[in-house]
């Protein structure tokens, strides 16, 4: 008799690895039944797991490290003792606004940089004739979104604070809000910058596998009391998870992968849209580009929850103003993602798990800063200055 966990997820490329864990019977080579329950947005997922409607979730990456310094409206306690792949997001924009942009030189999807300086310059033109502020959306103020797209803005001269306006929406209605002119763009994950793209609504003008390399995007979110109390249990969903992500990031599986997702009880999006991201090559709106690790399920060690990306998240909290820095944040922070109970889990399998401790540098960001959690309070300092300077 197999054990039941009954996992939240929202209706997302990198939902992948809990769909196909159950759908090829990862899950259940582990004795596991894996009760997927669909969601709409994040603040239902937070909000259900926190009551105990789920045991565990697809979750954005920041959502546990807020959720354990106080940020969420529910206190609790969340775990991510796994990554759910890199990458997998884009940023689009409306038609007029990529039309803005093109005129000065937007650039392809493998140039953040020439989009982000055409974006700043779209805006110097909009502000000049008297235009309003363009509202952009992201999915959750805790999101990888959020602090992929600021970072983004400030790093190419245009304020998130003061130069546009960022609402929240979920997922699925990005593309009909940027149809139905209430946004100007959004950053959201597959399939639904593709959606907004074959309805003829948006362009995708950049991707977070240019912004921030080899970057988590979700994980598995696991209540702290739970963990505790069902170790095993946890260990054999993370080994079927990993057996998962294996499975899912192999090119000779796209196929079947993506007429799984399709399914309306996972995306409920045509086959050919989830294929084509998956691929890797994307269509913009302006042409096909081909970005080779737009999402990763397994490469690089991708399901390792590598704490200096829970402190580069911790960092961009402070940067924005979410919470104050401290020593004391920055641990609660960093405790958040679990390598500890991978390395536990997965070790067993014999493959190569990356060392970790704690001065790993998170990954290249596309305009040449380094982050070094050896270097936190630096990293904050010198974020902090830059923002003032741009005041």
């Amino acid at each position: 008799m197999c054990d039941q966990i009954t996992a939240g997820f929202l209706p997302l490329l990198d939902s992948a690895i809990l769909i196909t864990a159950k759908e090829r019977g990862f899950a259940e080579e582990e004795g596991i039944d894996l009760l997927l329950v669909k969601e709409t947005s994040w603040a239902n997922v937070r909000d259900r797991i926190a009551v105990g409607h789920f045991d565990v979730a697809h979750m954005l990456a920041p959502m546990p490290i807020a959720a354990n310094l106080g940020l969420s409206p529910i206190p609790m306690q969340l775990a991510a003792p796994m990554a759910l792949g890199f990458g997998g997001n884009a940023i689009s924009v409306s038609n007029a606004l990529w039309a803005a942009m093109a005129e000065f030189g937007a650039g392809g999807l493998d140039n953040p940089a020439a989009a982000g300086r055409a974006l700043r310059l779209a805006i110097g033109k909009r502000r000049a004739a008297g235009g309003s502020n363009l509202r952009f959306a992201v999915v959750h103020p805790h999101s990888g979104h959020n602090f992929e797209l600021r970072y983004w803005l400030a790093a190419s001269g245009i304020d998130p604070e003061r130069d546009v306006d960022i609402a929240i929406l979920p997922p699925p209605l990005m593309p009909d809000a940027i149809a139905a002119g209430r946004i100007d763009g959004f950053c959201v994950g597959e399939p639904w910058s593709s959606v907004a793209v074959a309805a003829g609504k948006a362009h995708i003008v950049a991707v977070k596998a240019a912004i921030w390399r080899q970057s988590p995007e979700k994980v598995l979110g696991v209540g702290a009391e739970w963990a505790e109390g069902h170790a095993d249990l946890l260990q054999r969903l993370l080994r079927a998870l990993y057996r998962s992500a294996v499975w899912c990031g192999l090119a000779k599986n796209r196929a079947a992968l993506a007429d799984m997702l399709a399914s309306d009880a996972y995306l409920a999006q045509p086959a050919r849209l989830i294929f084509g991201a998956l691929a890797g090559a994307l269509e913009t709106g302006h042409g096909v580009e081909t970005v080779s690790d737009f999402f990763v399920p397994a490469d690089g060690a991708a399901t390792f929850p590598r704490q200096a990306h829970a402190l580069w998240l911790y960092a961009q909290m402070v940067r924005w103003g979410q919470l104050d820095h401290s020593v004391a944040n920055a641990e609660k922070a960093r405790l958040s993602f679990r390598p500890d109970l991978y390395r536990s889990a997965i070790g067993p399998l014999g493959i190569s798990i990356p060392d970790e401790d704690g001065s790993t540098q998170a990954g290249p960001l596309f305009d040449g800063a380094e982050f070094d959690p050896a270097d936190l309070e630096g990293y904050i300092a010198r974020q902090r200055g830059a923002h003032n300077r741009s005041e």
